[in-house]
């Protein structure tokens, strides 16, 4: 690998995993070789994805080809499908065996279902180390048993390392409701990944806030690492201009969980509908997997409550796919959940396009600071019907009528938030303090 220093990269999700965090667990692989480091990535196996969460395929041709990928074990025996797998206990008594389990993934690290994975990264991470020295580790959450490789490396061989929170370990980033408190076992953990890491990375400034606040000796590590938008997937500035009398497309890509407001959408569109004629000859078409590894009939409800109305589910979309299912949109919609500090990736991706963005959130969403100085930005004054019909209507005729220049005025806009501006200065920081560290010790 010549003399570049040693990153090893850990990552629960990493392609072909199709989970949200796979493109920044992606993206800052990518970013570490480019910037100047051998990478080694330390993940689950592939037929872990294909079994339990899916695949997006499209994904493993785009990691950097200088990277290598180590796949070890993970299992996950609540969401074994196979009966004969099953011990007695679960097959008879499911509560039973499911309280047991949750308990026996705890013992090695305090996190239902990934707890286990602890010793299988700890061991692979050391012999790794012991194959060719590590300079350097960068674990990213969630799960945060990612952590435990990095705190093992640093503990026994003193290897500096980098924890990549994305969103916040001891509280919810949707209600902001603790989660754990200093004193328990998860505290006594966060403590020493905070205490050990040379940086620790959040995807916002309300959540680095939060916990600057909450862990004052440490915050001068905290660094905001935002999302960004990946310039390989998504269009800068969408050549498509809507036909009136064919009806607009407004469409939304992303994940469709529990917290997405799909039922204010729809009872917005709806009234929005009532007095628009355009509208009326409309689609909203959503694009992405509902829910993250199992159904969610109440989301697949809202969904199809709207149907009559013009909304249409039309599935999840490869990554590779992503810049064409935006050159079929008018207006984008920003639907999130509520939540002081939530982001969410996708909103990169829309100011990139130059679209109207309407955003279908709470006003207090972190978003909302991103997007807030956009030229063609259409924000719901509260998730009420009649206030999501009319951020619908304006952004709709904006669609319409919105000049070239304005339009160029919103790419230029979202050009400030490309992956690689976000994730090359961290990334060229650490190369340099890495390598000051090696020419002090030679």
């Amino acid at each position: 690998m010549g003399q570049r220093p040693h990153v090893l990269y850990v990552a629960w999700g990493f392609p072909p995993c199709r989970s949200g965090g796979t493109y920044r667990a992606l993206a800052t692989a990518n970013a570490l070789a480019r910037g100047g480091f051998d990478v080694t990535v330390l993940t689950c196996e592939r037929e872990v994805f294909e079994r339990y969460t899916g695949v997006d395929a499209s994904l493993e041709p785009e990691v950097d080809p200088r990277i290598r990928v180590e796949r070890v074990p993970f299992t996950w025996p609540a969401l074994e499908p196979d009966l004969r797998e099953w011990s007695l206990l679960r097959a008879v008594s499911p509560p039973a065996w499911s309280r047991l389990r949750r308990t026996l993934d705890q013992r090695p690290f305090p996190e239902p279902t990934y707890g286990p994975w602890r010793p299988v990264i700890e061991q692979a991470a050391e012999r790794i180390h012991r194959e060719r020295p590590v300079d350097l580790v960068v674990a990213t959450a969630n799960p945060h048993v990612a952590f435990t490789a990095p705190l093992h490396l640093h503990d026994r061989f003193g290897v500096p390392f980098v924890a990549d929170y994305r969103d916040a370990w001891s509280f919810d980033v949707f209600t902001g409701k603790v989660l754990h408190t200093p004193e328990s076992r998860e505290g006594r953990w966060e403590e020493r990944v905070l205490a050990g890491a040379r940086e620790v990375w959040f995807v916002n400034e309300p959540i680095r806030a939060r916990q600057a606040a909450e862990h004052p000796e440490h915050a001068a590590k905290l660094h905001v690492v935002a999302n960004g938008y990946d310039r390989a997937f998504v269009a800068e500035g969408v050549e498509r201009r809507p036909d009136p009398e064919a009806g607009l497309v407004l469409g939304y890509i992303g994940t469709i969980s529990r917290q997405v407001p799909v039922t204010e959408l729809v009872e917005g569109w709806r009234l929005a509908r009532e007095s628009s004629e355009v509208l009326r000859r409309s689609t909203v078409a959503l694009h992405g997997y509902i829910g993250h590894n199992a159904p969610l009939p109440a989301v697949q409800a809202a969904i199809a409550a709207g149907a009559d109305a013009g909304v249409d589910y039309r599935g999840p979309v490869p990554k590779a796919e992503v810049r064409r299912a935006y050159d079929g949109f008018d207006v984008l919609l920003l639907v999130l959940g509520t939540g002081t500090y939530v982001t969410s990736g996708k909103v990169y991706e829309y100011l990139a396009t130059g679209l109207p963005v309407v955003s279908v959130h709470d006003p207090g969403n972190a978003a909302t600071e991103v997007v807030r100085d956009y030229p063609l930005w259409f924000p719901c004054a509260s998730l009420e019907p009649a206030d999501v019909a009319a951020a619908l209507r304006a952004a709709a005729d904006a669609a319409l009528t919105a000049s070239e220049e304005v339009r160029r005025q919103c790419v230029e806009f979202g050009r400030q938030f490309t992956r690689e501006g976000q994730l090359d200065p961290r990334v060229a920081a650490l190369l340099a303090s890495v390598q000051q560290e090696t020419a002090v010790a030679s």
